[in-house]
């Protein structure tokens, strides 16, 4: 097992890296490229990296870096501009809101709410949505949309293991 420093983390750990990840896999799984008349599913890359935030530490910087992958999102699926920063903030927000109970629970407790949270976000993006265009786009593209994207979970398990605790003014 490697041992990891126990210090103040760089912002580039914890916040820069995930977001490059997310935009690098959300232009790749944008190309439109079909395999068997299918096209490639377009999970919410960065709700990972939002359920992670919320649960390692409380901090100013996660929502402003779910702001700027949020309008990244915008820009690459253009929608409309603050629809995917208000998703990922909803989300966020939800998590965080009840992190104290959060910390510490097993792996498929936590994809449970990591999959509800999905829910939200992107039920609070079909609100939106639908209040804007004034019709309900397809629910079974959303669900779609958020089952691809709840399958993420394992991503957001390992950014949290990775770096929770691991900042000592935090704990």
């Amino acid at each position: 097992m490697n041992a990891r420093p126990i210090g103040p983390m760089p912002w580039t750990l914890w916040l820069a890296a995930p977001m490059a990840l997310c935009m690098a896999a959300s232009l790749i799984f944008a190309t439109p490229a079909r395999a068997f008349g299918l096209q490639a599913p377009e999970p919410v890359f960065a709700l990972a990296p939002a359920f992670a935030w919320a649960m390692i530490r409380p901090s100013v910087w996660p929502p402003l870096a779910l702001l700027m992958l949020g309008l990244f999102q915008d820009l690459l699926w253009g929608t409309p501009l603050g629809l995917w920063p208000l998703c990922l903030l909803a989300a966020y927000g939800f998590i965080f809101s009840f992190r104290a109970i959060l910390v510490g629970q097993e792996f498929w407790a936590l994809w449970a709410w990591y999959a509800l949270a999905c829910g939200l976000g992107l039920g609070v993006g079909l609100l939106t949505i639908s209040l804007e265009a004034g019709h309900v786009p397809s629910p079974m593209g959303v669900a779609w949309q958020w089952l691809v994207s709840a399958i993420l979970f394992p991503f957001a398990w390992r950014l949290i293991e990775r770096y929770e605790d691991q900042d000592v003014r935090f704990r």
